[in-house]
């Protein structure tokens, strides 16, 4: 490829990707250089401007039409758009957490890597979003693994934070040689590795062999892409990692890196299998002959989510199993095939990020003070912190799925979804039966900070970084469940 070729590119599509890896750049000079006694807060600073002018940039980029470059492999569509937004929100309200992490819990020696290394991590996640090519697909999903597994294990010096990061790399390369084995056999039976190109080749294969190794492709992708949802029964790692991890750390991979993977198994199973090899006489595509298989384990992350979470301690823990749970939502959109899957699961995802940040902020406040992440030390926060306990009972309202919330709506467009086109009546009624499972430990904790006697009456310190994080988060989730058609036209709006 020739310069001016290079030149003849629209590489104005990329301005957001160029904005994060010149901050990636920035920020590792700087920490470099600074004195060893300079508060790395300031890095945080800069990396929350660089994610804000990205912020913008799609912004300025969203009546853009559909534009690719570099022979498809960059795509710049709404898909791309819309997924970028939640991202990079996402991405700054964990930097306001992390700006706020208090260095006794053992970050400060490490808190320079820790904004570098989150950024190229969210780079990745971006790369993934726009990506039009199985290469470029894993160049973003080893771009956002690699620095998630030194984060979770940045506070090295913590034995539960070692034990956190080695299973979190023995996992995700157990994964990403599954997902790698899976991408194979599709470049082998298609020759390409553009997704567009394969579904224009795989669409017209009509040989039963070959079928039957795009049928175990798909297996292989989606089964290593379920580690990285933390869908049950890859789910294993979820814990101890959420435990161990800083709780920046945690937020970030319960929500950012869970929404990289779903953007990742949007992309690959929809582009590439949902016109996969007609079959039979059906006349089915591999996609809607597999979708008893993803039926089965979105219905097993739902169940193994919310029943384990009730018997938890450690509110880490509980967020895990919740995680797990709300993964398994996502996977009955997935699995439904409706028509507004994509939107359904856009919005889901969005009310995730914002109750989930919110209310991990407030469990950064607490066990700050207490030095421990025990559900235990929530009891009597209503009388240590009247507001800080409404804010987290609204969003515990919110995760639960109760009427006026982002949640309930997320909900809700999943739930209508499973009844449309094929309905899926054991599937919708798992769906109801776990989210009223998981009430009980959602108002477990509101009990405890409502009607128990508090242990501590020491009052709670609020930094700057955690109010921001809360006010998005409680407004976003309250705004987005009563007039939820903001978020539905804007992604209708999209070009």
């Amino acid at each position: 490829m020739d310069i001016e070729t290079l030149k003849s590119f629209n590489w104005s599509v990329m301005t957001p990707e160029f904005i994060i890896l010149g901050v990636i750049a920035l920020l590792t000079l700087l920490d470099l250089f600074l004195p060893k006694k300079q508060d790395r807060r300031i890095l945080g600073w800069i990396g929350i401007a660089g994610v804000l002018a990205a912020i913008i940039a799609v912004a300025s980029l969203l009546g853009t039409e559909a534009t690719s470059i570099l022979d498809d492999t960059f795509t710049l569509d709404a898909f791309g758009k819309a997924f970028k937004l939640i991202l990079l929100v996402g991405a700054a309200l964990v930097l306001f957490l992390a700006i706020s992490y208090e260095a006794k819990e053992g970050l400060e020696d490490y808190r320079g890597e820790f904004y570098y290394l989150f950024l190229a991590a969210l780079l990745g996640t971006m790369i993934m979003t726009s990506s039009g090519d199985l290469i470029t697909l894993f160049i973003g999903l080893e771009l956002l693994s690699i620095p998630s597994y030194i984060l979770a294990g940045i506070k090295k010096h913590n034995r539960q934070s070692n034990e956190s990061a080695m299973k979190y790399v023995i996992n995700g390369g157990i994964s990403t040689a599954i997902t790698l084995f899976g991408m194979s056999y599709v470049y082998g039976l298609t020759g390409s590795t553009n997704l567009f190109e394969i579904a224009t080749t795989i669409s017209a294969i009509s040989d039963g062999q070959q079928a039957y190794l795009l049928g175990l492709a798909f297996l292989m992708i989606f089964v290593g892409l379920s580690f990285k949802l933390a869908a049950a029964p890859f789910h294993m790692w979820a814990p101890d990692v959420y435990q161990g991890a800083p709780t920046p750390v945690t937020a970030f991979l319960s929500v950012i890196s869970k929404t990289a993977g779903f953007v990742i198994v949007i992309r690959i199973l929809i582009a590439v299998f949902y016109s996969a090899a007609p079959t039979g006489a059906s006349g089915e595509s591999i996609l809607f002959k597999m979708h008893d298989y993803l039926a089965v384990i979105a219905a097993v992350t739902m169940i193994v989510g919310n029943v384990i979470a009730l018997k938890q301690s450690n509110i880490k823990r509980m967020f895990a199993y919740s995680s797990i749970a709300h993964a398994g939502y996502i996977l009955v959109a997935l699995t439904t095939l409706s028509t507004n899957m994509v939107y359904s699961i856009w919005f889901y995802l969005l009310a995730y990020m914002l109750m989930n940040l919110g209310a991990f902020a407030v469990i950064q406040v607490v066990s700050g003070q207490s030095g421990s992440t025990k559900i235990a030390d929530f009891a009597g926060l209503y009388r240590r912190s009247p507001v800080l306990a409404v804010l987290m009972g609204i969003l515990l309202v919110s995760l639960a799925g109760f009427p006026g919330t982002a949640g309930f709506i997320g909900k809700l467009n999943i739930f209508v979804g499973a009844f449309a086109g094929t309905p899926h009546y054991v599937l919708a009624s798992i769906m109801i039966a776990t989210t009223v499972v998981s009430y009980f430990y959602y108002f477990g904790v509101m009990t405890q900070m409502f009607f128990r006697p508090a242990a501590d009456d020491r009052k709670l310190n609020m930094p700057f970084g955690i109010i921001v994080v809360l006010l998005v988060a409680v407004v976003g989730s309250v705004l987005f469940g009563i007039m939820p058609n903001i978020a539905l036209d804007f992604l209708n709006n999209l070009k």
